[in-house]
């Protein structure tokens, strides 16, 4: 699957917390985390949060089918539609739900996504998970979690625990969007939109 290719938008005073080779460390312990908790896979069903999300379920899907020597399904779900300050955010356009073949009914859906935040990005995905189907259990990757929840949401699979003021910017970039992968922590300068955190995720 083809992603858009995005500038990565700058930071003041920001450091690398995770670099390439960390992230795929990271990305291979959930992939084995996942397969130990659903023993083997086999009904598992990978949905990514766009934009980031989706590259992040990709990898972790290629992972599983190497180890397991069976095709592990991946997609895509958009929430735009789903969030709940949708008319406190600017307009921005659709993103793209794509189920695999298989469907997502009785499966274990494991939502992929960069940042975990506030819990909000992750309430619309099982809004709009409740739309496309009745999966048999949901659950959650994630590669960051920084904390600073707003609702009763937590991930069953970590990356890193990142401890971060409400102050600092966690910001992802992936080789599939950004052209390299690594994570950043600083301060978003003024008037920039920042990658990895479009508001309260």
């Amino acid at each position: 699957m083809a992603h858009a290719q995005h500038r990565p938008a700058p930071l003041a005073d920001g450091k690398i917390v995770l670099e390439a080779a960390e992230i795929a460390r990271a990305l291979t312990r959930i992939a084995h985390e996942i397969l130990e908790r659903t023993d083997g896979a086999g009904d598992v069903v990978l949905l990514g949060i766009p934009t980031r999300g989706v590259p992040l379920a990709e990898r972790l899907a290629a992972r599983l089918t190497q180890v397991e020597g069976r095709p592990a399904p991946a997609g895509s779900l958009d929430v735009t539609m789903y969030r709940d300050d949708l008319r406190l955010r600017p307009a921005r356009a659709l993103g793209h739900t794509d189920v695999p073949a298989s469907g997502i009914d009785g499966k274990v859906v494991v939502l992929v996504d960069d940042v975990l935040y506030s819990g909000r990005t992750v309430r619309a995905a099982l809004d709009a998970l409740n739309d496309i189907g009745r999966p048999r259990i949901v659950q959650l990757a994630v590669l960051v979690d920084r904390g600073h929840r707003e609702l009763p949401i937590r991930a069953d699979y970590v990356g890193k625990n990142l401890p971060t003021s409400q102050r600092e910017v966690v910001q992802v970039q992936l080789t599939e969007t950004d052209g390299q992968d690594a994570v950043m922590l600083g301060q978003a300068v003024l008037g920039q939109a920042v990658l990895g955190q479009a508001g309260p995720r």
